[in-house]
């Protein structure tokens, strides 16, 4: 029987899910597809476990997935393991655009979504044929990088196997409270948002899986141990669609707790927002990314101010908790977009935020613009986390960049936020605020070295000084 090891990268810094894992499901869901063709699978998630070089190398192919965060560890799992003999197979986003820097550490790339090529790339090997056919793969061949076509995105998502979360054994081995299970629904996205990766990845068509194929997925699991995630980049993307959903898990009795990624417009149908109330729904987590319309505009957003005010007097009126996501850093921002941000986010009294810093991620419009305007800074992967500055702003300092993240950490999870908090019995916000605290303290901590680097980085061009009356209310009230 032969045998794959699926790794995913331990991430180098520190990020706001550090101590709640949940598993990313590509190796999973390839373990589960390459187990269903005889293979012995097995997934080794390094943020949990150790590798054990000895042993991965005695498989018969090793594959690794990377963001590109991870990508530096990724390539060093990849040379290790080649030293030692190893065949290695790479696939994630990062890899998918930079194809040919990945080559430099691996065999073989995939490109895109994996499954189908995997499947075919398993048939060859196993045939011991050649690898012309296999769709989205790239790779060595005399010597010379050959870049096979690649496929139509997979529209049956039903024909994809159930991600089988029993192939870490360091995951299974995980029972302290809740455990995290991540759910995935659908593909693709129609919104061109300019910071974005993931239209590149699995392009602008929705595709959705059956509410049967979702429903069976969700019967594996407990109520009573696992919290369900909704891995999807936006679960309410189709209203009709979720709908349904919601309705098979209300009549089903499935007692789950459950949080989704959606998008501020989610709250232009009552109806949904009731069902997921209803059907478990305890948190979302939003993309709000600016409270400067000129910014919304400018990165292709598709959504207003007013939008995301509503969305938050909705959701919060349904008693459903809000993790609101900032970004911070486009052409349009300046100290006073900051300072109107995190005063936006307190009114709106969200349970939590996450301020970030806008990141040229291969694959993104975003990426492309500023390497052709020679303002990236820092070419090491491992800070392209959306907690460090890697280019040059244009109303702002990359130092000025990175103390707004960290100003408005501070501000939001004061002491004095955590008072009215303990005073008002909010017990999860208070819980969520402390861990964050101790969260930026060591991140500042660890960081010292590339703060000072930031601060002795002399601008390349000249960024527009935007003079800030510090006192001025922002036009946005979201509690009245």
């Amino acid at each position: 029987m032969p045998r794959i090891v699926l790794i995913e990268p331990r991430p180098p810094n520190l990020h706001i899910f550090s101590q709640f894992y949940s598993p990313r499901l590509g190796c999973f869901i390839l373990g589960a597809l390459m187990r269903e063709r005889g293979w012995e699978a097995e997934v080794v998630i390094e943020e949990l476990e150790a590798i054990d070089f000895a042993a991965t190398s005695r498989a018969d192919l090793v594959g690794i997935s990377t963001i590109t965060s991870t990508a530096p560890r990724a390539y060093a799992i990849a040379d290790r393991l080649r030293a030692l003999g190893t065949k290695v197979i790479m696939g994630g986003p990062h890899v998918t655009f930079l194809t040919d820097e990945a080559l430099g550490h691996a065999d073989f790339v995939i490109r895109g979504e994996g499954e189908r090529a995997l499947a075919a790339f398993a048939e060859a090997w196993e045939q011991g044929r050649g690898l012309q056919d296999v769709p989205n793969l790239s790779y060595w061949q005399d010597g010379a990088v050959r870049h096979n076509p690649m496929q139509a995105s997979i529209d049956d998502l039903d024909a994809i196997p159930l991600p089988d979360l029993g192939l870490s054994r360091a995951f299974s081995r995980m029972s302290a409270g809740k455990v995290v299970i991540p759910v995935q629904t659908s593909r693709g996205c129609p919104f061109a948002c300019s910071f974005c990766s993931v239209t590149g990845m699995f392009g602008r068509k929705y595709r959705f899986r059956s509410t049967a194929s979702v429903m069976a997925e969700l019967q594996r699991y407990d109520p009573r141990r696992h919290f369900i995630f909704f891995y999807d980049d936006n679960f309410t993307a189709d209203a009709g669609r979720a709908k349904e959903l919601l309705r098979a898990m209300i009549a089903a009795g499935l007692k789950f707790q459950w949080s989704a990624q959606v998008r501020a417009d989610v709250t232009r149908d009552p109806e949904l927002v009731r069902l997921m109330k209803q059907a478990g729904c305890q948190i979302v987590f939003i993309g709000f990314e600016s409270v400067n319309p000129q910014s919304l505009k400018a990165m292709k957003k598709g959504q207003t101010v007013a939008e995301i005010a509503r969305a938050v007097k909705v959701l919060r009126r349904r008693r459903i908790r809000i993790h609101g996501m900032f970004v911070f850093g486009f052409d349009e921002d300046d100290w006073r977009t900051v300072r109107r941000t995190v005063r936006f986010a307190k009114r709106a009294r969200l349970t939590s935020s996450q301020f970030m810093i806008l990141t040229p991620l291969p694959g993104s419009e975003f990426y492309g613009t500023v390497c052709a305007q020679q303002r990236i800074r820092f070419h090491d992967w491992n800070l392209y986390d959306a907690h460090h500055v890697v280019f040059e702003p244009t109303r702002l300092a990359p130092l000025d960049l990175q103390r707004a993240q960290i100003y408005c950490h501070r501000k939001f999870y004061s002491l004095a936020t955590s008072l009215r908090r303990l005073i008002n019995f909010k017990w999860v916000d208070l819980a969520i605020a402390h861990y964050a605290r101790r969260l930026n303290r060591r991140w500042l901590k660890n960081n010292r070295t590339y703060l000072t680097v930031l601060s002795l980085l002399r601008p390349k061009r000249k960024f527009q000084h935007v003079s800030v009356d510090y006192r001025e209310e922002a036009n946005l009230d979201p509690a009245s």
